[in-house]
């Protein structure tokens, strides 16, 4: 019984509404190794996949997980439902690019400001 509860079942939604999974983790697990189960995972055929870990975000009862944090840390009391399914949301987020970068800087430096006192 308690090797059941030291277990999650997680899916992992995708932005176009596929999953991944469902599939069991223990608590002990981080939130890094979850995304590198999804960096695995990820459909070849979709585009714009993840190439990082740092290219995954993953939202779980509304909040951002931290990839230093374990399953238990961050468990809802939702995840207590025997036999339940824990739906995490991925997000990808694609990396800057040196280009982006610069022209993130210039229009920062560009900006002109008026104060009417």
């Amino acid at each position: 019984m308690a090797g059941v509860q030291d277990q999650l079942e997680i899916k992992f939604r995708l932005t176009d509404g596929s999953d991944i999974g469902p599939k069991s983790f223990p608590v002990a697990t981080t939130v890094a190794t979850l995304k590198e189960s999804i960096l695995a995972q990820w459909p070849k055929e979709k585009e714009h996949g993840p190439r990082t870990v740092k290219d995954v975000k993953l939202i779980s009862a509304g909040k951002i997980l931290e990839n230093s944090r374990t399953l238990g840390e961050c468990r809802s009391p939702l995840c207590e439902i025997p036999g339940g399914v824990t739906t995490m949301h991925v997000v990808v987020q694609a990396p800057f690019s040196e280009k982006d970068k610069k022209a993130a800087d210039q229009t920062k430096k560009n900006k002109c400001l008026c104060v009417i006192l």
